[in-house]
């Protein structure tokens, strides 16, 4: 009965509000609900013909106001308060920022959405398409259905281009044709028509037309042949000037790196430093000349072309020295058929020294998760060559909210140098693309604190190599790999946890990791315009092979460093994201994440700072911070109460999360986690943790829940509550726990309601 009512009470209080949304109109006022555009409602379907009438939708002018559930709660926001009487307040934010004025029948230009609609029919190859529009009101609410009927859709009959020839332009044209995108037996389509000249313009930017436009190309079209066919001819239109037909060369290239408009004639009229091909105009010596052989592209001499033109730019850019590049090409007079441009490159140098502060949240297996501030000096041209140096601190927190026994709080501190050099040092490969490689130089500290358990001291130092192949991929290299654990501060906590675990002792012994590592990244999440973006990140590290072949082994069968254990694995870990657009506002996001480790050699399970981990904030959000596994595994099982710090050798993690955005900077989740660790071998002390194939499925654990973000866009806070649907430690048949699930009860809630705050988003 309870229920029944609650249902009808909602059921009551949507209608009223559906119907508070029109109580405000004046007299005469009719609220736009939307359009109707049918296509062809009476006559025969075209090719695609849902796709055109979609398309043929996004077009239409004003959009109604926007909808969640059927209910316009922007509307809704708009009514619920007077008139402000200042732009700012409480009032205000709720009237025009959470809601928007009602969009009117009288806003919508009928005639005006249906020319556009036509236009696009036409620009489709539709050149016999009518239409018309028709508005529909009903009391206060009203709508337009558009009506349009396409006619047959015209194909390419030929394409004619400039004779090869005439001149060098129209023999470069005509020597391209044959990628051309427009194409006999193809539908006549102006978008094409549009992207071939910008084919064509990118050819002859190639060919040093440095002055040319796609606008100076005109497609000629005669429909009038019959057959539902057209003729194209591809023609230079008469009034194109002299210099857009012509190529261009370099002739001087002067670098002015340290320009500002304020010293503009000072520094021009200064001594130059002539290197190479280069006139640099730098009177403070603020940069190595040969600094700027690996960022600018241009010879003297040479014919100009747009693709030194871009790297030189985008180099100049992404090296991080410059807070404003600009290329300033001068033509010269000169003798026809030998024009020439000056090219003069205006940089403005950034300051020097920079300090930067940054709340971050972080999800690591070979660290902790949580939250940190890091403090951050940066030098951004240490020896004269683009060199920046990264000297930070920072400070860390781990904290997960539940109602299970409270979880002792950790602390973590870091400090790190880091020297970046903008080229490979050792070896020259000279990369040709956009981005600059570099090399960087490493070093750093960290201690972490796991209150009243123990203190984890680390040392790093690593050199290597950063390179990207493109705008969507990137390479790190580290050839030499150095680190260093400890174990301070044990407690008689730990020493319990480890009489039941005794197999954990190894992980928290003083040990070195020496080795090499190698990450791949590929992603398209800048290309904001597509449906699905991913992001997909591979890691291979080796470590202890070259070290161990030159060390012998102790009394006990163990290599040794300096009297410290040298630890010998293989570690490789994939991560895939993958984020589909629903619709505006609406995002399925999904993660696959697997790890695996080899312990061998010198080593019996990988180092407790290269383990995998389950459970936490940015993992599987149902169970508690690293609580998870290995397998079947449960430290806590006969309710000892131990601090939950499992790792693994392998980990297997699926999410999926449905995010919303609800208004202003409010969004909402509904989310799925499923995954666990496993070792590599066995474990008498952790029964049933050692991986096998067979077992993956009916050992993971599954927990769901819901979110709420605060997306300010320059940070996120999130708020997620989750509960477990799995757990793999309970006896195989009674792992599904739904039927355990009682929201009610004090104590169940206690127990399985894990809530998490985090900053940014999981994945």
């Amino acid at each position: 009965m309870m229920k029944n009512s609650t249902l009808y009470l909602l059921f009551i209080m949507m209608l009223a509000a559906a119907c508070s949304t029109t109580r405000k109109l004046q007299p005469g006022q009719v609220l736009y609900t939307g359009a109707v555009v049918k296509l062809n409602p009476d006559t025969p379907a075209v090719k695609d013909q849902k796709t055109f009438q979609k398309e043929l939708e996004t077009r239409l002018r004003p959009l109604p106001n926007k909808k969640l559930l059927g209910w316009r709660y922007k509307l809704f926001f708009y009514n619920m308060v007077r008139e402000p009487k200042k732009k700012k307040g409480i009032k205000y934010w709720i009237k025009y920022k959470l809601g928007e004025p009602p969009v009117l029948m009288s806003q919508v230009k009928t005639v005006n959405n249906v020319n556009i609609l036509r236009s696009y029919m036409s620009s489709k190859g539709f050149l016999q398409n009518n239409g018309s529009g028709e508005a529909v009101t009903e009391e206060k609410t009203g709508k337009v259905v558009y009506t349009i009927y396409s006619g047959p859709r015209y194909t390419i009959n030929r394409v004619l281009f400039p004779k090869a020839g005439i001149n060098e332009l129209s023999t470069i044209i005509d020597s391209a044709k044959g990628a051309t995108l427009v194409k006999k037996g193809a539908y006549y389509d102006l978008d094409i028509m549009k992207e071939e000249r910008e084919r064509i313009d990118n050819l002859l930017k190639e060919k040093g037309y440095f002055y040319f436009n796609p606008d100076f190309l005109l497609f000629r079209a005669d429909s009038t042949i019959g057959g539902d066919r057209v003729n194209l001819d591809l023609v230079l239109k008469d009034n194109t000037p002299r210099e857009a037909i012509h190529p261009y060369y370099i002739r001087n290239i002067d670098i002015f790196p340290n320009y500002s408009l304020r010293r503009d004639s000072s520094i021009r009229t200064s001594s130059p430093v002539i290197f190479k091909d280069f006139t640099i105009y730098d009177p403070a010596r603020l940069y190595k000349p040969r600094l700027f052989e690996d960022l600018i592209f241009f010879q003297k001499g040479a014919r100009y072309n747009r693709t030194d033109h871009s790297l030189s730019l985008n180099r100049l850019v992404n090296i991080g020295t410059f807070r404003f590049v600009k290329a300033e090409f001068n033509p010269v007079d000169s003798v026809p058929g030998n024009d020439q441009l000056d090219l003069n490159f205006l940089l403005t140098s950034s300051k020097k020294n920079a300090l930067s502060l940054s709340l971050t949240g972080t999800s690591k297996s070979n660290n902790f998760v949580g939250s940190e501030v890091k403090i951050t000096h940066t030098n951004k041209n240490l020896f004269h060559g683009a060199e920046q140096l990264n000297l930070s601190l920072s400070g860390g927190f781990e904290k997960q909210f539940s109602g299970q026994s409270s979880n002792a709080a950790s602390y973590s501190l870091g400090a790190q140098a880091r020297l970046l050099v903008p080229r490979f040092v050792f070896f020259n490969t000279g990369t040709h693309n956009a981005y600059v490689p570099k090399t960087h130089f490493t070093i750093g500290s960290q201690l972490l604190n796991r209150s009243n358990y123990y203190t984890l001291i680390s040392g790093q130092g690593e050199i290597g190599y950063i390179w990207k192949g493109n705008e969507f991929n990137e390479h790190t290299l580290n050839p030499i790999s150095i680190s260093y654990i400890r174990t301070a501060n044990t407690t008689d906590s730990f020493s319990r946890m480890l009489a039941k675990v005794p197999s954990l002792r190894n992980n928290f012994e003083n040990q070195f990791i020496i080795g090499s590592n190698y990450t791949f990244t590929y992603t398209n999440q800048m290309q904001t315009a597509r449906k699905n973006n991913f992001l997909f990140t591979g890691s291979v590290e080796t470590a202890g092979n070259l070290i161990n072949a030159f060390l012998k082994k102790d009394s006990d069968g163990v290599k040794r460093l300096f009297n410290t254990a040298t630890n010998q694995f293989v570690r490789l870990e994939a991560d895939l994201r993958d984020y589909h657009k629903i619709k505006e506002g609406l995002i399925w996001a999904n993660r696959v994440n697997i790890g695996y480790g080899i312990p061998y050699g010198n080593s019996t399970t990988l180092p407790y700072v290269r383990q995998f981990f389950a459970g936490g904030s940015n993992d599987i959000r149902a169970f508690r911070s690293r609580s998870l596994g290995p397998g079947t595994f449960n430290i806590n099982a006969d309710s000892l109460n131990l601090f939950a710090d499992q790792g693994g050798d392998i980990k297997v993690m699926l999410n999926t999360e449905l995010r919303a955005k609800l208004f202003s900077v409010i969004q909402g989740a509904i989310f799925i986690d499923a995954g666990n660790i496993w070792l590599a071998r066995q474990d008498t002390s952790r029964p049933g943790g050692q991986f096998h194939l067979a077992n993956v499925f009916s050992q993971m654990a599954v927990g769901g829940g819901v979110g709420l973000r605060v997306d300010a866009k320059i940070f996120v806070i999130r708020f997620d509550l989750a509960t477990p649907f799995r757990k793999p430690y309970l006896p195989a048949g009674q792992r599904w726990v739904f039927d355990q699930m009682h929201f009610s009860d004090s104590r169940w809630r206690k127990q399985n309601l894990i809530f998490n705050i985090g900053i940014g988003y999981p994945f």
